[in-house]
């Protein structure tokens, strides 16, 4: 294997340690190399603190002068919540630098590789291109959509059916299967789920891990906010942030003033009467800087954001049971014919215990 790609690919797993814990931020992974030997590692640190070249110069075993950094992205050329990567790289000595991708963020986009060789250190880019990309999928999406990454998670059963005749749905997938649930939420932002599953399941949408390092924002779709007060998201909404987005011509007053004092932040937005426009909802959490986003729902809030073109990946539980029924997982998607089926891609299947986890992305309607 190439140096390059070896120190590379291990910047790539000590970025894995980043994962969820940096948002908005991308999570990176530097290495810093001497005479053939790893004198200092990082990873990014959570959001205002240290990125992962600033780490690995601080966790160097030795002087970094005449050393080279290997990189995920490019690194900063701009202050924000922290001073420039570049500024520190070319403060420390380090004389060339190799990264994986350059950052389509307006504010580094080649200015961090223009300010690292005016200091006359050396650059090279583009290793790892495609393994790099798929491991930033959440920033990349983020930085150039303007919008959150939609992760949408379901569980069925092999027939498709998200509960059974009478609405029950608990639980169709395997505790294991329940775990990484609960794994997936706290590597998120945000949980998005409707109002329809508020009034049936009336779930918490928390994470329920042993020692957690995130709890993601709860958000509820619920245009003519009818949520109880009762409900149990709004029970623990001073623990857990919690928003819930309606319609601004379907509010009520007395109703938002009783939501916010339980610690419900209320959006409420512009949209038809029927249904919130969720293009508006993804605008509002990006402005919050919430850049990965799970929906977890029923067909009807799964329909939408599929029928919207605003799912970007797929998490299906797939559990060994038959349950027939009306219940399945999508609505009318508008697909009439088996020629016009929405195609799904980099399809991977994983066993988990009794369960199969599909992960796919889906092509455009």
């Amino acid at each position: 294997m190439d140096k390059t790609v070896f120190y590379m690919k291990r910047a790539i797993e000590l970025a894995e340690n980043a994962r969820g814990k940096c948002s908005p931020n991308p999570y990176v992974g530097a290495v810093i190399v001497k005479d053939g030997v790893i004198i200092g590692e990082g990873f990014t640190q959570a959001y205002g603190s240290d990125h992962a070249e600033v780490q690995a110069v601080k966790n160097c075993k030795t002087v970094c002068a005449g050393a080279e950094m290997y990189v995920t992205l490019e690194p900063c050329a701009h202050y924000g919540k922290t001073p420039p990567c570049a500024k520190a790289i070319i403060e420390s000595g380090i004389s060339k630098v190799f990264y994986g991708i350059s950052d389509p963020n307006l504010l580094v986009a080649g200015k961090g590789q223009q300010m690292l060789e005016a200091a006359g250190i050396e650059v090279e880019h583009g290793f790892c291109f495609d393994e790099i990309s798929k491991q930033l999928e959440y920033y990349l999406t983020y930085i150039t959509k303007k919008r959150p990454f939609v992760i949408l998670k379901t569980a069925v059963s092999m027939d498709g059916r998200i509960a059974a005749q009478d609405g029950t749905s608990r639980w169709i997938s395997c505790e294991t299967s329940r775990q990484k649930t609960h794994e997936l939420r706290q590597e998120a932002d945000a949980v998005i789920t409707g109002i329809g599953t508020v009034l049936k399941d009336n779930p918490l949408l928390n994470v329920r891990l042993e020692n957690p390092y995130k709890q993601p924002v709860r958000v509820v779709l619920d245009s003519r906010l009818s949520i109880p007060l009762i409900a149990q998201i709004v029970g623990t909404a001073h623990a857990h942030p919690t928003i819930v987005f309606c319609n601004a011509k379907k509010s009520n007053l007395r109703k938002e003033k009783a939501l916010a004092e339980l610690g419900i932040e209320i959006i409420k937005i512009e949209s038809p009467p029927a249904f919130l426009r969720l293009e508006t909802v993804l605008d509002e959490l990006y402005k919050r800087k919430i850049s990965v986003v799970m929906v977890e729902a029923g067909s009807g809030v799964n329909t939408s954001f599929l029928k919207a073109g605003l799912v970007d990946k797929l998490y299906m539980f797939i559990a060994p049971k038959l349950l027939g029924g009306e219940h399945t997982a999508w609505q009318n998607i508008g697909i009439d014919t088996i020629d016009k089926a929405l195609d799904l891609q980099d399809v991977k299947l994983t066993q988990i215990d009794t369960d199969i986890l599909i992960t796919a992305y889906p092509k455009s309607l």
